[in-house]
């Protein structure tokens, strides 16, 4: 690695980002009844594949923290879901997303979720590429004519070693973070129950 006045991305900044934007769709998110509330086929399979691809987002994301962690910002790390994309933590938190907008049985949230985190997480990852480039240089300008998308994977590109190494206490931190996606099935389930005993709603939404 070389010295370089490049510093890496202040990951609690994008951490208090992509909250915040959250955060500021909750009103919406509160204030919407889907058009297919009435109709409980729609329903259960907006719910059971929105809660798949939660489910897969996390882990998905825990199986990049697996080759990431503890190297992040000190190697370029290549192989298993970084033979595929340069950032699929990324991609784990995009699928996350619109999972959360399937299971409010919602199309557009589904999209808007799923569109806002791949923005903000797209514009972080550039920033993040900055610094990369600037610390190592050739090996990865190398790694990103390989690996040509930054968050969207391509399965064709995939490879990995045999054996992956890890430290166990970066990787508790990492994956602790990871499930808390998990809290979005219970908020669900609170939001449901909240409309039952009368939360008003607004507008419908599809």
């Amino acid at each position: 690695m070389s010295d370089t006045a490049v510093k890496p991305v202040n990951q609690k900044i994008r951490f208090w980002i992509v909250r915040l934007a959250f955060l500021a769709c909750v009103p919406l998110i509160v204030l919407a009844r889907p058009i297919w509330a009435d109709w409980a086929l729609a329903t259960a399979v907006l719910r059971s594949l929105g809660t798949l691809m939660l489910v897969a987002g996390v882990l998905y994301r825990v199986w990049a923290i697996l080759y990431i962690g503890g190297r992040k910002n000190a190697e370029v790390v290549q192989d298993g879901p970084y033979s595929m994309s340069r950032h699929p933590l990324y991609f784990g938190t995009t699928l996350a997303m619109v999972g959360f907008g399937l299971m409010l049985q919602s199309l557009v949230f589904a999209v808007l979720l799923g569109g806002l985190a791949l923005l903000i997480l797209s514009a972080t990852a550039a920033r993040e590429e900055r610094f990369l480039r600037a610390e190592f240089g050739a090996g990865y300008e190398t790694f990103a004519r390989r690996v040509t998308t930054r968050v969207l994977p391509r399965v064709d590109l995939f490879h990995t070693a045999d054996v992956v190494s890890f430290k166990p206490r970066i990787l508790r931190t990492n994956i602790a973070d990871a499930l808390g996606f998990l809290v979005i099935i219970p908020l669900v389930a609170l939001l449901d129950l909240l409309h039952a005993w009368g939360l008003p709603t607004l507008f419908s939404i599809f």
